[in-house]
């Protein structure tokens, strides 16, 4: 059961060949797709491509770099586009301190506006930090406090500390191809060590081709490439770590039926 928990199939370098990009993650054995939005004008497409496609999801959310040309977007619009039955999780948000697209302030308050809006519905936070640990912390144990969300870090390239605090307050943690790049040890280890029951894998397709694909576009077939990696640090076989990954998925993402 191996699922692609992030990627995003309606960016340049695969939408223009959507249909053979599926075919060809399929065939590598990938069972669904969570296709991730980051602004709200990408909203309709992204919805539209998963209901064309039944093992395609949507998610509706405004990426920390979107920030500030959504700083009044609303819960009463994010709450509206969660209704729509193919949307099952709310995102990706957070914070980027390392580009810095947005103002800060803007970034932070818009996350919150993501937070108040899954802890409501129900439906799973995809939140990205870069270079803002101590910030995205700091605000979802202090929303955490207000009352439980579900939520998961995607693409996690954090400290272990961090990583620690996160599983700490009840996320999850998804692991992306950047994990077989040489120069992620630190990361490995933290693969190799996060409990069973809260790991997922991705790719961020059309970014982060893992090895041995390095250099191409990432594609959602490519996460067959980390999952493998990812089950040989902890001991295991990709077929066993995709039907663990495949149901932490379902079992995080409630709205999601194949």
């Amino acid at each position: 059961m191996l699922i692609d928990s992030h990627c995003h199939l309606n960016y340049k370098g695969l939408v223009e060949d959507q249909a053979a990009v599926l075919g060809r993650a399929r065939g590598t054995g990938v069972r669904g797709f969570l296709n991730i939005s980051t602004r709200q004008s990408e909203w309709a497409d992204i919805v539209g491509t998963a209901e064309r496609e039944s093992d395609v999801w949507a998610s509706v959310g405004i990426h920390p770099h979107e920030a500030d040309a959504h700083a009044d977007l609303g819960e009463a619009v994010l709450l509206k586009a969660t209704t729509h039955p193919r949307v099952i999780g709310i995102g990706e948000t957070g914070l980027d301190y390392y580009y810095d697209h947005s103002d800060r302030q803007v970034q932070r308050d818009l996350f919150r506006v993501h937070i108040r809006v899954a802890r409501e519905t129900g439906l799973p936070l995809i939140i990205h930090t870069r270079d803002a640990e101590d910030d995205t912390a700091q605000i979802i144990a202090d929303e955490m406090g207000k009352g439980a969300f579900p939520a998961l870090i995607h693409c996690f390239t954090a400290s272990a500390d961090f990583g620690r605090k996160m599983l700490d307050l009840g996320l999850t943690i998804s692991i992306s191809g950047i994990v077989t790049f040489k120069n992620a040890k630190d990361l490995q280890a933290v693969a190799a060590d996060l409990p069973e029951g809260r790991i997922l894998v991705e790719t961020d397709a059309p970014f982060l081709a893992p090895v041995p694909h390095r250099g191409k576009t990432c594609e959602p077939a490519f996460v067959a490439d980390t999952c493998a990696f990812v089950a040989g640090l902890r001991g295991t076989t990709k077929e066993a770590l995709a039907d663990v990954t495949g149901a932490n998925f379902f079992k995080l993402f409630t709205k999601a039926t194949l």
